[in-house]
């Protein structure tokens, strides 16, 4: 069976809105704190503007709604949004290994119904007191962590290799479509909404989410052996494609194997330079645009969503050209992700390079913000999907892997803009911001274009398995033996 809704959509559409769960979850509190803070009660700081485009005009900035009742500096109001992601960070690589022995499904679901319980409780945790507040949100991170590795261990277990563009995209892509949701509907729920206006994000978004959790635990199965529900002609199809990559009783993680391929470090050098490209695009560009061009893109939710919406639809057209070309038969995989992945990273990368360079232009910035994002939707069907291609066994912990160094990465994209910048805001300085990041997306695509491979390695070879257990097993008698002469030889000597 290959044509039609299957059980398989099923998986790839609950895999879809945890994703958006997932994004909204880590997304609300950015929109919510700005109601949540007294800003008239903290004491002003003038920030440093650059007069090469003229001086503002009016004052745009009091445009703000009403003040919240909370007294937090902006170090501070740092702190309490970057909690979420210290937890979120750490949690990736122990649920990458836990969810191949163990299998992805309980410990996706029950991650995110952390998630989401304890978001309900950001109100009262920050009534509570900033500690407490930072502590849920901590812990909400700790609970979304497995969202991406189980969600890759999944869809290895349930998605044919010409299916993965196209599926992989559509589950990914739920990224953009929780943030397009999330910002303005979190702009609305904290203006109109009931307790008080902003305690109302976190009670919408955390029912939701729970009956999320609930519904996948419940209706969703780890793979397509254990669905009792999947009709057997789609079961055939599925398993037989996947050759093997079902199921978590494979065998142990090749780990020496693993970081020494290169097809591996491929993915990894490309997940860090999307990162830190993505995050420069997405936090910086409009910094410079209220620093330099006196216009700030979040003054208009729909301006603010655009670039997320660009990216999601142009996410879903390439992967459907992806998987064409894969069964067109005239590409393989390795020409297929890399084809892709370059109109991902170089895309952005020209984006910047071309925005480092528009002058005093912020339509022609905004413009050039929404086709770059845009096109680095490409990832997407490029290394993003390539775990699966090259080891659907161990796709999870591998991207675990990649995911993890990457976000530390992305962190340093703002840190490394921050220097730069410093009290000197001007274009000279901007663009020093602007090349850099597009530098990374041009290495890393080129590295990734060198050493990438949509071909099964060798390590994950399911019909090596037998082989490989007798080895190892000989392996451990050979030691037991040994031990064993040492204590037999150390009694005679005893004695």
């Amino acid at each position: 069976m290959t044509g039609g809704l299957g059980t398989r959509h099923w998986v790839t559409f609950m895999l879809f809105l945890g994703m958006a769960n997932a994004y909204i979850m880590r997304t609300n509190m950015s929109v919510a704190i700005v109601a949540m803070v007294n800003h008239t009660a903290l004491p002003v700081i003038s920030e440093p503007t650059d007069t090469e485009c003229g001086v503002l005009i009016g004052n745009e900035t009091h445009a703000s709604t009403q003040d919240g009742s909370f007294v937090w500096s902006s170090t501070l109001q740092g702190y309490i949004l970057s909690s979420f992601f210290y937890g979120y960070v750490i949690t990736q690589i122990p649920f990458g290994i836990l969810s191949k022995r163990f299998g992805a499904r309980y410990f996706l679901g029950i991650g995110m119904l952390v998630n989401s319980v304890f978001g309900l409780l950001v109100p009262v945790a920050a009534e509570a007191g900033f500690e407490w507040l930072i502590l849920v949100r901590f812990i909400q991170g700790l609970g979304e962590g497995p969202i991406v590795p189980c969600t890759h261990a999944m869809l290895a277990k349930w998605i044919p290799p010409n299916e993965r563009s196209r599926m992989g995209a559509a589950v990914y892509a739920g990224a953009q479509f929780g943030t397009v949701i999330s910002m303005p509907l979190s702009g609305l729920l904290s203006a109109y909404g009931f307790s008080g206006g902003w305690p109302s994000i976190f009670y919408v978004f955390g029912l939701i989410g729970t009956v999320w959790c609930l519904a996948f635990l419940f209706f969703v199965s780890e793979d397509p052996e254990q669905c009792p529900s999947i009709k057997e002609a789609e079961k055939k199809y599925i398993l037989s494609s996947l050759w093997g990559a079902a199921g978590s009783s494979s065998p142990p993680i090749p780990w020496s194997k693993i970081l020494l391929s290169t097809p591996f470090w491929a993915i990894m050098l490309a997940h860090m330079g999307q990162n830190y490209g993505y995050e420069t695009l997405m936090t910086e560009l409009p910094t410079f645009m209220r620093q330099v061009l006196h216009f700030s893109i979040k003054d208009n939710g729909f301006v603010s969503a655009l670039p997320y919406l660009c990216m999601w639809l142009f996410s879903m057209f390439i992967s459907v050209v992806a998987d064409w070309m894969l069964s067109s038969g005239r590409f393989n995989h390795t020409q297929v992700r890399k084809v892709i992945n370059s109109i991902g990273q170089y895309g952005p990368a020209a984006g910047l390079f071309i925005a480092a360079n528009t002058g005093c232009n912020p339509a022609a910035t905004v413009a050039i913000l929404a086709v770059g994002v845009g096109l680095n939707g490409g990832i997407y069907s490029g290394f993003k999907v390539n775990h699966l291609d090259i080891s659907p066994r161990f796709a999870g912990v591998l991207m675990a892997f990649t995911n993890c160094l990457a976000n530390l990465t992305g962190l340093l994209a703002p840190i490394v803009a921050g220097y730069i910048i410093e009290g000197r805001p001007t274009q000279a300085q901007w663009k020093k911001v602007f090349y850099i990041a597009g530098g990374v997306y041009i290495f890393c695509a080129t590295f990734y274009n060198v050493f990438a491979s949509g071909r099964r390695q060798d390590w994950d070879n399911p019909a090596d398995d037998e082989a490989n257990a007798k080895k190892a097993a000989d392996k451990k008698a050979i030691k037991q033996e040994k031990k064993a002469a040492k204590n037999q030889s150390q009694a005679e000597t005893a004695q």
